[in-house]
C-alpha cells in the first residue's frame, strides 16, 4: 500500500445586482486570501501509486449504517472490502455531480447578478471564486474515484443523479410553486451550511488510506468558507423576502434539510446486491439499518448549525414553521423525519 502524498495529519490543524457594483463590502471572507490559501488555487495533486492491497481501508466503517448488520457481517472479506470502496466511491461521485449540478447552478446565478438582490460587486466576485472551487472539487472527487478503481481492482457501479436531483427540486415546485429561483437559492444555502459526517471524521482517522483523508481535508477546507458566506447570503436573502413568501419558504426549508442529510439507497442497494445478497436480504438489510434513532440522532447532529442559522434569522418565529421543523425531526423530542429523495426501498440491480 502506497501513496505519492505524504500523511498530513499536520496540516489539519487546521438585474437588480448592478446597482451595488460600487459597493465594496463583501460581508465574507471568501476573498480575503482566496489566492494563495483555496485548494484549486494551492493545493497539491493528491495521487495513489498502486496498486492496492485490497484489505487497504478506505472509509471509516462506522460511517456506513449497514457496516455491523448480520447479514453484511456474514459476507467474505473480499466482499465487504468492496462494498467499503464502493461507500467511498458513491460518496465521491454523489459529490462530483452535487457540486456542479445543485451548487454551481445557484452560485452562478449569484455571481452573475441575477437573483433579484441588490448585491455588492465584491459579494458576486465571492460567489464566481466559490464556482470555482466546486468544480475544483467535482474534478478531484471523480479524479480519487478513477485512481482508487484503477488501483484497487474494485470498479464503481453505474450511478445516475438524475432521480436526486428531480425528488430535490419537486420539493421547491410543491412547497414553493412558481418560485424556482428561490427554492435553488435556499437548496445551496442549506448543503452549504450543513456538516456531514464525512467531512467532519474522515481526515483525521488515522486508518484510512492517507489520499483519501487528504482529499476530503482539502474538500473541508473550502467548505468552511463556503459556510460563512452562504451564511451572510441567507440573511441578505431572507431579510429581502416578504413576509407571505417567507411563510411558504419556511415550511420548504426543513424539508431541503432532510433532502440534505438523508442517503439516496438506490446505490446502497445496488452495492449490497453486487456483494452477493438477495433482493429480500438487501431489503431487509436497509430496513435495519437506516431511519434508526441512531439515523435521526445524526440528522439533528448535521443539521444543527443550519437549523441555528434559521433560528436567528427568526424562521422558526413564523406561522407553523416550528410545528414544520418538529415534523421534520430536526428539533429535540422531534418525531420521526419524513421520507426524503431516495430515502425509499431501493432498486436491487446493478444500475
Amino acid at each position: 500500500m502506497t501513496n505519492s502524498e505524504p500523511d498530513t495529519d499536520a496540516e489539519a490543524e487546521t438585474d437588480t445586482d448592478a446597482e451595488a457594483e460600487t459597493d465594496t463590502g463583501t460581508g465574507t471572507d471568501i476573498g480575503t486570501d482566496w489566492y494563495e490559501r483555496s485548494g484549486v488555487r494551492s493545493g497539491p495533486h493528491r495521487t495513489v501509486t498502486g496498486p492496492l492491497d485490497p484489505a487497504t481501508r478506505l472509509f471509516p466503517p462506522h460511517l456506513v449504517p449497514y457496516w455491523s448488520h448480520p447479514l453484511v457481517r456474514d459476507l467474505p472479506d473480499r466482499r465487504r472490502h468492496e462494498l467499503l470502496a464502493r461507500h467511498l466511491y458513491q460518496y465521491l461521485t454523489f459529490t462530483a455531480h452535487f457540486e456542479t449540478r445543485v451548487v454551481n447552478r445557484a452560485t452562478e446565478r449569484i455571481a452573475d447578478g441575477r437573483t433579484g438582490l441588490a448585491l455588492p460587486a465584491a459579494v458576486r466576485l465571492d460567489a464566481y471564486r466559490i464556482y470555482c472551487d466546486e468544480g475544483y472539487h467535482a474534478l478531484f472527487s471523480l479524479d480519487l474515484v478513477e485512481q482508487l478503481a484503477e488501483a484497487t481492482g474494485i470498479p464503481p457501479l453505474p450511478y445516475a443523479f438524475d432521480p436526486f436531483l428531480r425528488q430535490l427540486d419537486g420539493i421547491g415546485s410543491e412547497l414553493l410553486p412558481g418560485e424556482p429561483l428561490l427554492a435553488q437559492l435556499l437548496q445551496v444555502v442549506v448543503f452549504e451550511t450543513l456538516v456531514t459526517p464525512a467531512l467532519d471524521e474522515v481526515p483525521g482517522d488515522r486508518a484510512v488510506l492517507p489520499v483519501v483523508r487528504d482529499v476530503v481535508r482539502d474538500h473541508a477546507r473550502d467548505e468552511d468558507h463556503h459556510h460563512v458566506y452562504f451564511s451572510r447570503f441567507f440573511e441578505r436573502l431572507w431579510g429581502d423576502l416578504p413576509v407571505p413568501l417567507k411563510r411558504r419558504a419556511a415550511r420548504c426549508l426543513p424539508e431541503l434539510i432532510v433532502a440534505g442529510v438523508a442517503p439516496d439507497l438506490r446505490p446502497v442497494g445496488a452495492a449490497l446486491t453486487v456483494a452477493g445478497l438477495r433482493a429480500d436480504a438487501v431489503r431487509q438489510v436497509i430496513a435495519d439499518s437506516y431511519r434508526t434513532r441512531r439515523s435521526e440522532d445524526a440528522l439533528r447532529s448535521a443539521a444543527a448549525r443550519t437549523v441555528r442559522l434559521f433560528r436567528d434569522a427568526g424562521v422558526l418565529e413564523l406561522p407553523g414553521a416550528t410545528e414544520a421543523f418538529e415534523a421534520a425531526g430536526l428539533l429535540p423530542g422531534a418525531s420521526d423525519p419524513p421520507t426524503a429523495p431516495g430515502d425509499q426501498t431501493p432498486e436491487t440491480s446493478e444500475a
